[in-house]
């Protein structure tokens, strides 16, 4: 069973949420603050962190938010990295939400929400990492994506993406040269994303960051004025059995 890791300082956030998730077949592990999530990642290895970005200092005074929790899952090595991340905020600032994407959430929910609009987010998250594929492997120039194993190598280096991340590169990849909006790559996304076409344009910010000898002048994931993005036609590059 996939294992959930919701981090919350409201008790009766945690027993609705806790109560739903586990109801659809979860294992759910709890933590109210920064230093227990960090801890309960490490230890318990959770498949996906829905995660508060308001977070208390714990008994001891340390402070560490939301986003310090997902910047050092971020910033982790081997597994814990590629983890999924849903924010749990109540913050009107959009740029808290940017921030958040940009370290490499893949997914947002605004308090108040609905459990089992949350639900539905974790299951359409936790799915990315699933899907099959009929192709053995996407080329992209130097960049090589295996779908079956849900890999990514640039010049024979592995390269850690988010589910999300990983969903919008092998997308545009099987078709080189073809401009996706950003509303064809939320839908590719598993999910109706009402309003979040926007944050298409934090995920790719990532994926150049990663991917992109100099992300300010891409020459892989390059964008379509007026319409979205692509992956540029280069030699190799497309789907193969």
């Amino acid at each position: 069973m996939q294992r959930i890791l919701v981090v919350d300082d409201e008790p009766e956030i945690i027993r609705v949420v806790r109560g739903y998730l586990e109801k659809e077949g979860y294992i759910v592990y709890t933590a109210v603050n920064g230093r227990a999530a960090l801890d309960s990642i490490r230890y318990d290895k959770p498949d996906l962190i829905l995660l508060d970005l308001n977070l208390p200092a714990n008994r001891a005074g340390e402070a560490i938010d939301g986003l310090d929790v997902a910047h050092r899952v971020r910033d982790s090595s081997g597994g814990t990295a590629a983890i999924p991340i849903i924010m749990l905020t109540a913050r009107v600032d959009e740029m808290d939400k940017i921030i958040g994407l940009e370290i490499g959430a893949d997914d947002y929910v605004t308090k108040p929400f609905s459990p089992r609009e949350l639900v539905a987010r974790v299951r359409a998250v936790l799915r990315r990492g699933m899907l099959p594929s009929k192709h053995s492997f996407i080329r992209a120039g130097d960049v090589l994506i295996d779908p079956s194993k849900h890999t990514v190598e640039k010049n024979g280096r592995s390269i850690i993406t988010t589910p999300t991340e990983f969903t919008i590169l092998r997308t545009m990849a099987a078709s080189p040269g073809r401009p996706f909006t950003r509303e064809n790559l939320v839908a590719a996304l598993d999910f109706d994303y009402i309003g979040m076409e926007r944050t298409i344009d934090s995920h790719i910010k990532n994926l150049r960051h990663k991917l992109e000898e100099n992300p300010r002048k891409p020459t892989l994931i390059l964008t379509v004025f007026g319409v979205g993005y692509k992956v540029a036609e280069l030699q190799g590059g497309g789907a193969a059995k």
